[in-house]
């Protein structure tokens, strides 16, 4: 569904793209000056940007700051100018049961500083916020949410696997939420809206009550795509049993089992500290990377380059890059697997022939896109940028 805006798209301001009506280019294409070494890949690129009216592949300016995905002030479900009144209220299951994991992140920090926890109690906790955090990030964000590249059925029940073991509501469900959120960020529509402050977008929208934009916007969102994924379909039939083995019994047996913990600490440790850390991360993604830092890309949008959070949410924190070009595999134009382990991931399988179809845009397109819209701060060169790592 396109926003309500005006088909004079020359003035409109906005960038963020949609990625369900681009052009889809293979990148089996001799090098050229601007690409010297992207050859024999299994990638794909975007070779155009639609416009905010556009409702069918027709190509246009790449540079063009407008497009279907208009992600604030010209959307009709705009913050702060809804026509229908409304006044969230805490849902209190939620809320009770976000106070019971923070309150149980401390217990298991202080278990942790006064050295209570077995070495490798401490060690299995790290393993599952990293395998967990790429269930988020490889699975339910690029690949469920954006399908910005494709994986085999070996790699998705893999990453529905370790999606599950965070304990962020179903794949369908996330992904669910993700779309409505870029389709409509920033406004009333957007489930997690940054204009509704720091702590709404942060932990608020988990257990307030849904703008009736939300609702509403959640109904018309394609979804028909993970509707016919059996590996989505039924971790989301089976969430509940699934939450109660893989998120709570799972972590906390295995050290009890294999290595002699304490139950309890295991539970404060391996359950109640891992999950509200890899959560805080989540969400850390919509908070502080739509608030804090630099705008290169558009700067007329919230989302932002936050490297703390690209390295706390494995490659996440590029989110000035991301909303412009959502449908970039890598969600950042680093060649570097440095600051974004989860395109390292993604390679890796690729080149197992797990993953294909990985969708990047031209480095071309990315600088004119910058020079147009961006705040000045974009400092990698384009052969830089572009390099595989």
């Amino acid at each position: 569904m396109a926003p309500n805006v005006s088909d004079s798209t020359a003035t409109v301001t906005h960038c963020a793209a949609a990625d369900e009506t681009v052009n889809h280019v293979d990148d089996h294409h001799a090098p050229t000056s601007a690409d010297p070494h992207r050859t024999g890949s299994s990638r794909k690129r975007i070779g155009t940007i639609p416009t905010a009216t556009a409702t069918t592949t027709t190509t246009t300016d790449d540079t063009s700051c407008s497009d279907r995905n208009n992600n604030h002030t010209s959307n009709d479900c705009d913050y702060g100018a809804s026509k229908v009144p409304f006044r969230a209220q805490i849902r209190w299951p939620d809320f009770l049961a976000q106070l019971f994991v923070h309150v149980g992140f401390v217990i298991g920090a202080v278990l942790l500083v006064t050295l209570q926890v077995k070495l490798y109690t401490f060690l299995w906790t790290i393993l599952l916020v990293w395998a967990s955090g790429i269930g988020i990030t490889a699975g339910a964000h690029r690949l469920w949410s954006h399908k910005s590249y494709k994986a085999r059925w070996p790699l998705r029940l893999l990453l529905m696997f370790l999606f599950t073991i965070c304990g962020q509501r179903d794949a369908y469900t996330w992904a669910h939420d993700h779309r409505v959120h870029h389709k409509y960020s920033e406004t009333d529509a957007d489930p997690h809206n940054a204009k509704r402050g720091f702590f709404f977008a942060h932990v608020g929208w988990v257990f307030l009550t849904p703008h009736p934009e939300v609702v509403a916007k959640r109904k018309i969102i394609d979804m028909s795509d993970l509707e016919a994924d059996p590996i989505v379909m039924a971790q989301r039939r089976y969430y509940i049993p699934l939450f109660a083995l893989l998120v709570i019994a799972m972590p906390v047996l295995v050290p009890c089992y294999y290595w002699g913990e304490r139950p309890w600490v295991a539970f404060w440790v391996c359950f109640t500290l891992r999950f509200t850390t890899t959560l805080n991360i989540a969400f850390f993604v919509n908070s502080v990377a739509h608030m804090f830092g630099n705008r290169p890309y558009d700067k007329s949008i919230s989302p932002v380059e936050n490297l703390a959070v690209a390295i706390a949410a494995m490659g996440e924190g590029w989110h000035n890059y991301h909303h412009v070009f959502p449908w970039d595999y890598k969600t950042s134009e680093l060649g570097s697997y440095v600051f974004n382990i989860t395109t390292a991931f993604i390679d890796c399988f690729a080149r197992l022939g797990w993953a294909y179809d990985r969708k990047s845009v031209p480095a071309e397109v990315i600088a004119r896109r910058a020079a147009k819209c961006g705040d000045g701060t974009r400092f990698l060169t384009d052969e830089y940028a572009h390099q595989d790592a």
